[in-house]
């Protein structure tokens, strides 16, 4: 019986579409460690100013600011390949040249050159991250949508891992210019599944670009008001207010997690540790949890549920406050967070796909991530001041009932959608 039941959960994750939108989250989380993490070990290696390490961050730019040319990819054919996967070749190609280009850099002897080469590279892997999300909307089911985002997102922290915490381990034993040469190797992976995969079925009209620009805004915010009813048409700002809403108290807790850890007594290396093997197993197994669950419960059954367990688990961190320096309940509250985040997170994905329109999924899908990441941005610059004035057992009690309006604001749009 248990062995069935298994089969059931595992055999969904087997089929073409889904290991796909796995290779896919793997070769979309790879390059962004690359500007982060190695990126910055490399600089310290070489010397180069914290001061100038830390405007290196203005780098990321481009995955703030993505929906500016997101519009392009939805109007413009490139060749026989299909509107996404054309696109998505070339930009995998480009993205493999620029991250070899990037080790062969030189940042002792030219700094601004690796800002270039680095601030190129995350441009075409914002561009592929455009692509991705939109190939995944379109190539999947309104039903396999779940269970394709928390494909993406366990490819995605096992690519952020590989490029990460392996390409670490790498440049402790070989050169900086041989690790990305290494990576930019293993992003071929990307380029193999895209001439593999089948060009997503989806038929639309031609768009002028000025047309590719207006015509996302003015479909989704005109899809519910065909009926006279006040109620519908306030349900697209319902929905944007949902995806600003939903992530902020778990995305505000862990913005001065690390510093909470230190002042309550724990090591760097009891972090470092826990953070890594702890947390990010737990995030795994929770996007595997969450996609296995949805397809059981739904969507919107899942984004309350998971949700309310996001709200419970931040309180965790009130709770190791007062426990202090425990080394178990550190434990306890980071694989709880953790695992709440993960299934949150690809339910959240998956919501986001079903709100947008197969015509402009690129667009769509660029504003609403875009939307997604305001509160990281944002919102986290003012939880020093927060934790000052509240202290750090009222701030994390803080941070779970902010989750509450998106909870309530999510059972209207529900209701309003169920009953169109």
């Amino acid at each position: 019986m248990m062995f069935n039941s298994m089969k059931n959960i595992l055999l969904p994750y087997l089929e073409k579409k889904i290991v796909t939108s796995m290779i896919m989250g793997f070769v979309s989380g790879l390059p962004l460690l690359l500007t982060i993490t190695l990126l910055q070990a490399w600089l310290t290696d070489e010397n180069v100013s914290k001061s100038t390490i830390g405007l290196f961050a203005l780098i990321g730019l481009p995955y703030s600011l993505k929906f500016l040319w997101a519009p392009i990819f939805d109007r413009y054919i490139l060749s026989s390949l299909g509107r996404r996967r054309g696109w998505l070749l070339m930009i995998q190609v480009f993205l493999i040249i620029s991250i070899f280009a990037l080790g062969q850099s030189n940042p002792e002897i030219n700094l601004f050159n690796v800002a270039v080469l680095s601030l190129i590279l995350t441009f075409f892997s914002a561009s592929q991250d455009i692509l991705i999300d939109a190939f995944r909307r379109e190539s999947l089911a309104e039903k396999e949508q779940t269970i394709g985002a928390s494909a993406y997102v366990l490819g995605y922290r096992i690519g952020a891992l590989a490029a990460g915490a392996g390409g670490l381990i790498l440049a402790d034993i070989y050169s900086y210019a041989f690790v990305y040469t290494f990576m930019s190797l293993i992003m071929i992976l990307g380029v193999i599944t895209t001439l593999l995969s089948d060009e997503p079925d989806v038929e639309i009209r031609p768009y002028t670009l000025r047309e590719s620009i207006i015509e996302p805004f003015k479909e989704f915010f005109g899809r519910y008001q065909k009926e006279n009813s006040n109620l519908k048409s306030y349900t697209p700002y319902l929905i944007l207010l949902f995806v600003l809403l939903y992530k902020v108290g778990d995305t505000m807790a862990h913005s001065l997690s690390t510093n909470f850890y230190l002042e309550i007594g724990f090591s760097k290396t009891e972090i470092g540790t826990v953070v890594k093997f702890f947390g990010l197993g737990a995030t795994l197994l929770g996007a595997f949890i969450g996609g296995a669950l949805s397809l059981k419960i739904g969507l919107f059954k899942s984004l309350i549920y998971f949700g309310v367990f996001q709200l419970i688990a931040t309180l965790g961190f009130s709770i190791l406050f007062y426990t202090g320096n425990n080394l178990f309940m550190l434990i306890t509250v980071i694989s709880l967070e953790n695992l709440a985040a993960g299934m949150g997170y690809t339910a959240y994905l998956a919501f986001i796909a079903n709100m947008t329109s197969k015509n402009f999924t690129a667009t769509q899908f660029a504003l609403m991530t875009a939307l997604m990441s305001l509160p990281r941005t944002f919102l986290s610059g003012t939880s020093g001041y927060l934790v000052e004035l509240m202290n750090w057992d009222l701030y994390f009690v803080f941070c779970s009932l902010i989750a509450i309006p998106a909870l309530l604001i999510l059972k209207k749009i529900k209701f309003i959608i169920n009953n169109e």
